[in-house]
């Protein structure tokens, strides 16, 4: 058969709201692989979705979004800048508490559901009797916007600003739809309180007397990208008070919500080392009951068998013009074997290898093949060839890709000087990809020796030679090794995390190996005499 060429592949985007425009959804309903969790993700009790940076959870909600499926109505939200700058602005206006953000946020996420029920239930469902609380409040919204609502979170908070006005409109349309000729209740922006547990009563009245058609979830997302001009602290109690307000409405209310076929929810999506930092009671039993954790796992043995193989080798397929059986594509543009440990292996197995089981990782990767591929004079073969996997080129371009990654993630918690910081620390390795644990702990007491002459504050995560060594394994920066029968067992964080074992642990006094994939990065591979400070 004819395939595409190389050049006119397209591999998708990094960040997977892009598949939200409207010109981009064909393509990503075609390629998207409908795996167990996406069923999973559906079940009442799903509160929470789970996965490291690039697993997939955006492209979940976005596929969920982007169309009904099994009569579920889904729309997927983002937490901006400016929505944590009204947080904070709101709470230096209103001087908040925890307590506060949990309520302003019940609000928000009725509000939110409410629009999407209203925008998504069959035509002419408000006219019914049973529903004619929401209509109430949906008028009082209209009103209060001046018609012009948009159902995003921004939107939504600036009620918070005018609770009492907002409060008085929802009274007044409720004592005319009665009958009656003036408000029975007083507001004032001193109650502020008192204005929002009003609101949130008649949201939980309206929504708790409808008969669904449909399910509705709202996701939010965007929460492990904290702005740099919003102190950690304060993202932190905004965040809280969102996983509290959910988990309530959720498990409190929405779930007690009688004789409606159609059901309501609102899922969170999360990084484990947030899903813990946001300090949720039991939290054990909620990452195993209320979570979906996206684990794409596979081994080199049976990879062709994976969700990871099939959501990469989907993308190259479904742009062709035949129908294909699994890896064919990925075969024809990826023909060439890899002699890895002295023996031939597929060329797959080279990405799991410079990878960390995740399909940005993959795709990153063939982005980034692709583009040299197109920068290159030489002959065209129409495939790849394990020259293009090999380059200095590409091995540099793509471990600074896993870098930035890592640099992403580290922004939730520390400022770009703290990041600058980390880095310093692999000099201290002076080159070696394996070191054992005395070898470890000499490193990171140079280490340590650097940052106190140079007058820079020292960060939380280098506060002590184990704290420091568990840090690099949670952000998969190295790996311990398990001698097992006489054999070397790699254990990575993300192959370890499981539903039972949310944070895996790193294990001392053995030998650890930094990863492949960031070696061209942190200038890893050429070993350095450290008493002679030369190239060995």
């Amino acid at each position: 058969m004819r395939y595409k060429l190389i050049e006119n592949l397209r591999l998708g985007f990094n960040d997977a709201e892009n598949y939200k425009h409207r010109k981009n959804k064909d393509l990503f309903n075609r390629v998207f692989v409908k795996s167990e969790e996406l069923d999973l993700l559906l079940e009442e009790t799903t509160y929470f979705l789970v996965g490291d940076k690039g697993t997939g959870k955006t492209a979940y909600a976005v596929f969920l979004s982007n169309s009904e499926y099994k009569n579920y109505q889904s729309s997927l939200k983002y937490i901006r800048e400016t929505d944590y700058r009204k947080f904070v602005s709101l709470k230096q206006k209103k001087q908040l508490e925890l307590s506060d953000y949990q309520s302003i946020w019940k609000v928000i996420l009725y509000l939110l559901i409410s629009k999407q029920i209203i925008q998504n239930e069959p035509k002419g469902f408000l006219e019914k009797i049973y529903s004619r609380k929401l209509n109430i409040l949906n008028s009082a919204i209209d009103q209060y916007y001046s018609n012009a609502f948009n159902p995003e979170i921004l939107y939504a908070l600036n009620i918070m600003e005018e609770t009492s006005f907002a409060a008085e409109l929802i009274a007044a349309k409720k004592a005319s739809f009665s009958g009656e000729s003036k408000v029975g209740t007083s507001f004032s922006e001193s109650r502020f309180q008192m204005n929002l547990f009003y609101i949130e009563k008649q949201f939980e009245e309206a929504l708790s007397a409808l008969k669904l058609e449909k399910s509705h979830t709202i996701f939010i997302d965007g929460i492990d990208i904290r702005p740099s001009n919003i102190e950690y602290h304060e993202y932190l109690e905004c965040i809280k008070g969102l996983a509290n307000a959910l988990w309530t409405i959720n498990s409190d209310f929405f779930s007690n919500i009688k004789d409606s076929p159609g059901r309501l929810k609102v899922v969170m999506l999360l990084r484990p080392d947030i899903f813990e930092s946001i300090g949720l009671q039991n939290t054990n039993n909620k990452i195993a009951d209320n979570s979906v954790l996206l684990d794409l796992r596979t081994s080199y043995n049976v990879y062709r068998d994976s969700v990871l193989f099939n959501i990469v080798d989907n993308l190259l397929s479904k742009q062709q013009d035949s129908n294909l059986t699994r890896g064919e594509a990925w075969d024809h543009y990826f023909p060439y074997k890899l002699n890895l440990k002295g023996s031939p292996d597929d060329s797959f197995i080279g990405f799991l290898r410079y990878g960390m089981s995740r399909p940005r990782d993959i795709i990153s990767a063939m982005d980034i093949m692709k583009a040299e591929y197109a920068s290159t004079n030489r002959i065209k073969l129409g495939v790849f060839t394990e020259d293009d996997f090999e380059s200095r080129e590409f091995k540099n371009k793509y471990s600074e890709y896993l870098l930035g990654e890592i640099k992403d993630q580290l922004s939730f918690y520390y400022a770009l000087s703290d990041y600058e910081t980390f880095l310093k620390f692999f000099e201290f390795l002076y080159g070696r990809y394996k070191f054992g644990y005395n070898s470890y702990l000499i490193s990171f007491n140079e280490y340590i020796e650097h940052i106190e002459s140079s007058n820079v504050s020292k960060p939380d995560f280098a506060e002590t030679a184990d704290g420091f060594l568990q840090f690099l394994y949670n952000l998969n920066v190295i790996g311990f090794i398990d001698k097992v029968d006489g054999k070397d067992w790699h254990r990575w964080c993300y192959r370890q995390r499981s539903y039972s074992n949310i944070s895996p642990k790193i294990k001392t006094h053995t030998e650890y190996t930094i990863h492949y994939g960031l070696g061209k990065a942190l200038n890893i591979g050429k070993v350095i005499d450290r008493t002679k400070n030369s190239r060995k």
